[in-house]
């Protein structure tokens, strides 16, 4: 994936200046695809140039605001991602590489870092469950687009579940001791 569609999805839900579509990928995307600002409106800077979307100024009190929208390039761009293949992505995580040097080591306690791992997933699965209650409580009609959304918020639940389990695993094992 490329920060390039997440951007056209983002404008797509509703356009917005580069600094709101910088606060709202940081609480929506952003919770499956980081981006820093700076590379947000690099790449707003290059979709406006290859015609993806359009800027339109808007008067603010320090000049003019740049509100974003998508052109219909951009979204037959983003049609024809969506329909496409994607790549299967390798775990890239900084704790794994920690373990594994610690294991070459030997001299290394990791428990600590697991542990504090462990809360950090487990804050994760508390805002993913509270957006999942919020947005989409039980019994309610759904739309289709509305089913989708749930089903990312739901992988991102299932994933962090899934780190949980196997953080316990290995926290009651020797790594844990």
């Amino acid at each position: 994936m490329s920060l390039t569609q997440a951007i056209l999805t983002s404008l797509l839900e509703k356009p917005c200046t580069g600094a709101e579509l910088a606060r709202r990928f940081d609480k929506s995307l952003g919770y499956f695809w980081q981006a820093t600002h700076q590379q947000i409106y690099r790449e707003l800077g290059a979709m406006e140039r290859d015609g993806l979307i359009a800027a339109h100024g808007l008067p603010t009190a320090r000049g003019r605001q740049r509100h974003f929208t998508v052109l219909a390039p951009g979204r037959a761009a983003l049609e024809t991602w969506c329909a496409g293949e994607g790549e299967l992505r390798p775990i890239r995580d900084e704790l794994l590489v920690r373990m594994r040097g610690a294991a070459v080591l030997g001299t290394v306690d990791v428990s600590a870092e697991l542990r504090r791992h462990q809360g950090l997933h487990h804050e994760v699965l508390q805002r993913y469950e509270a957006i999942a209650e919020r947005d989409f409580p039980s019994g309610a009609q759904r739309s289709t687009a509305d089913e989708l959304q749930l089903a990312v918020l739901t992988a991102g639940i299932v994933y962090e579940k899934s780190w949980l389990a196997w953080c316990e695993d290995v926290l009651a094992g020797p790594a844990g001791d």
